[in-house]
């Protein structure tokens, strides 16, 4: 994959390969893989694939909201007091709540143009160190500052200042310990490809 040079005219997807090693989540693993890991890395992944899919819904009533501000605002001169919030609110949550997923897709983030040189042995070891020393620390940490953020937020019956509608905050601030637990699960099923590539020289 990474030694994989273009033919003129066409398409170089060598960081498309890269970051989504694995298209589709209810495909097979590797025969040499162990029972465990494969039922492992599968369960979650379909476990992301549908928490990924509930979650794009939240596209619905943002879209909802956003087209009935502009047409209250611009057509009967009538703005409201609720959608700004509703929007950032039902972003936020998207934002969250889906990051275990684009985990699993590899669309997250990373400057991969050395790394994408790098035999995939190479790669996968580098990855599992990084998920070990990095990644799981400071998912932990972060989940435990979010949990105490939002439990605050419930307690207080904490409301947002800065518009007149002043929602609870509380629900929208538990999607942030909860995408942190999601992006933790699927860090463990990245953990595992990381650790087969690094043994055997490819990704599943």
């Amino acid at each position: 994959m990474a030694d994989h040079e273009p033919h003129p005219g066409e398409l170089d997807i060598t960081d498309e390969l890269i970051a989504e090693r694995r298209g589709d989540p209810y495909g097979r693993m590797p025969d040499d893989m162990p029972n465990w890991m494969a039922r492992t890395i599968g369960l979650i992944d379909r476990f992301s694939l549908i928490i990924g899919q509930l979650v794009c819904w939240l596209t619905v009533p943002l879209f909802a909201a956003m087209v009935y501000e502009v047409v209250a605002r611009y057509v009967f001169v009538a703005p409201t007091m609720w959608a700004y919030d509703v929007s950032r609110m039902l972003y936020g949550a998207l934002f969250m709540l889906g990051a275990g997923y684009a985990l699993s897709k590899g669309v997250h983030i990373r400057a991969d143009f050395l790394y994408r040189l790098w035999p995939e042995k190479l790669q996968g070891r580098i990855d599992l160190v990084l998920y070990i020393l990095l990644y799981f620390p400071g998912m932990l940490v972060f989940l435990y500052m979010a949990t105490d953020y939002a439990s605050l937020a419930w307690i207080r019956g904490e409301k947002g200042m800065d518009t007149a509608w002043m929602p609870h905050m509380g629900p929208i601030k538990t999607a942030l310990p909860v995408g942190i637990l999601l992006l933790i699960i699927q860090g463990i099923s990245e953990t595992l490809k990381s650790y087969y590539a690094a043994t055997r020289g490819r990704w599943p």
